[in-house]
């Protein structure tokens, strides 16, 4: 069966991007963002998705960290389009896995996060429960800091490179580490469940339209 693997290069002004990805991986990741938090978020999605990721990303961090971390969103988002490929004979739907109902739950301490996704050809981001939070800073160079506001511009990125729906709520929480991991992992089980491939429909197409 062929390998679903994609590298992108993304060179601008703002950031120089190599990423390389295995759907069908181990869940092993090498991360170097140059913001230590973020780098923490993508390793523990790469963990959790199953997926092997390999992200060296070297931006303009002496402004802010936002071209840093939406443009990774955009090469991730650019990665699993290409390597999805045609999208025959996957899941598609990121809530259908044998041990989920009704969508990725996944708690973290005090917060419960919920990811639900479609590769659908169409980009669209559903945001609930999240507006209004602020992360605090992380130790060290304030051009380093990964504000919680980031988190939104990383998943809308990927959402329209990607062209899948992807929601994402928030059902209660407090600490915003806590709350941005939850949502990581959460991402990363409804990402893995909808790459499936579903051996009932082989190489068929998930779709009635004909295409995705």
């Amino acid at each position: 069966m062929k390998a679903r693997q994609a590298r992108i290069t993304r060179m601008t002004n703002e950031t120089q991007i190599d990423l390389r990805l295995n759907i069908d991986g181990k869940g092993r990741s090498s991360i170097r963002t140059g913001v230590a938090f973020f780098d923490h978020m993508l390793t523990l999605f790469a963990r959790h998705a199953v997926v092997d990721l390999k992200l060296a990303c070297k931006g303009d961090l002496e402004v802010d960290a936002h071209h840093t971390v939406e443009d990774c969103g955009l090469a991730l988002g650019q990665a699993f389009l290409k390597a999805l490929g045609d999208k025959k004979g996957i899941r598609r739907y990121g809530f259908d896995a044998p041990d989920s109902v009704k969508g990725q739950y996944v708690p973290m301490d005090e917060c419960l996060a919920r990811c639900v996704v479609d590769f659908s050809g169409r980009p669209f981001l559903v945001w609930r429960g999240l507006d209004g939070m602020m992360f605090k800073p992380i130790k060290g160079d304030m051009a380093m800091e990964f504000r919680f506001g980031l988190a939104k511009e990383f998943f809308q990125a990927f959402a329209n490179e990607a062209r899948c729906n992807l929601h994402l709520e928030l059902l209660y929480g407090e600490e915003p580490h806590h709350v941005t991991e939850a949502l990581f992992k959460a991402f990363a089980k409804a990402v893995d469940a909808a790459c499936q491939r579903d051996p009932r429909i082989a190489r068929r197409l998930p779709s009635t339209k004909g295409t995705l």
